[in-house]
């Protein structure tokens, strides 16, 4: 479709022999999306022509045929199915990224790193591990994030109480289903992560990675390049150079005091707090702070099964 674009709706920006941008895109003076070819900017264009509309929820389109794909996300249609694992889907693009999981496939290469990846998604993401970018900003601290899903991680752990994920056993609330997947082992004192190298079973996948490199030298060390320390994640070397750098960039919003990492802060809250989040898993007694529930589970079981999952040594 073609439409009478006016000159103040569009802004043009150099590009190359081949009709590419070289520096900056091409971009709608309606909404400030922006594209590479002026091709694709004409087409976006006719989304606020609304020729072709959702009726459910209002939603605009180019073409006919975005606006039958958009139609099976409220049908729930799914016309494309995987022969491996019958998954379905309603684009049939969608399978054929899907199909790469099971086929090892990595057509989209890095040219800086040779590292492949399965979507250009990927691709365009890993890109700003060269390039420093951060497209993604909080709103509310200006913390600046290469990936979307950081971003939206940043925001519940940080700025968020929101704790939509709740423990059956005990009824204490978490942010993500991570942390409750966690949680419930602390109930069932299961130890599913076993060592290849000897006996030893851990409650996290954390703590078997940091097993295998302190007895078994088996994963790499993150280093200090100050001091030489050494650690197992990189999580605690980045907060560890900020001991050095004296940054503290996380603030809490009742008293103002400042703290290298989100952990220390998360601590110090529970001080303004009357909330007991720690339960034993046996006795449902609550605790205000991890390390008495800690003491206390010792008492209970004669084991520990999650002190020191975070420490980083």
């Amino acid at each position: 479709m073609n439409i009478e674009a006016d000159s103040n709706d569009i802004t043009e920006h150099p590009h190359d022999d081949n009709g590419r941008h070289t520096d900056k895109v091409y971009s709608c003076g309606h909404c400030e999306k922006c594209f590479n070819t002026y091709r694709y900017l004409s087409e976006h264009m006719n989304v606020h022509s609304s020729k072709y509309k959702c009726t459910e929820c209002g939603k605009c389109f180019s073409c006919n045929r975005h606006l039958t794909v958009h139609r099976r996300s409220h049908s729930g249609e799914k016309p494309f199915e995987c022969k491996v694992c019958t998954k379905r889907f309603t684009q049939s693009a969608h399978l054929v990224a899907h199909s790469r999981i099971h086929s090892g496939e990595k057509p989209y290469k890095c040219q800086l790193c040779d590292k492949t990846c399965s979507h250009s998604g990927h691709l365009n993401t890993h890109m700003r591990v060269h390039t420093g970018d951060k497209p993604y900003k909080c709103s509310l601290c200006d913390k600046r994030f290469s990936r979307s899903g950081h971003l939206q991680s940043h925001k519940r752990h940080v700025h968020s109480n929101r704790r939509p994920y709740d423990c059956r056993w005990c009824g204490k609330l978490f942010k993500t289903s991570r942390h409750l997947k966690q949680h419930v082992y602390t109930h069932t004192v299961a130890k599913p992560y076993s060592c290849r190298h000897c006996s030893e079973c851990f409650t996290f996948n954390v703590q078997l990675k940091r097993h295998l490199l302190k007895s078994h030298n088996e994963g790499t060390w993150f280093t200090c390049h100050i001091c030489e320390k050494k650690f197992t994640q990189s999580s605690s070397l980045k907060d560890h150079i900020r001991h050095h750098e004296g940054v503290k960039p996380y603030v809490c919003n009742e008293c103002l005091k400042c703290f290298y990492s989100a952990r220390e802060l998360k601590s110090h809250k529970l001080r303004h707090s009357d909330v007991k989040h720690f339960c034993c898993g046996k006795c449902g007694k609550f605790y205000k702070y991890k390390q008495y529930v800690v003491i206390h589970f010792n008492r209970c079981f004669g084991v520990v099964p999650f002190s020191d999952i975070f420490s980083g040594n």
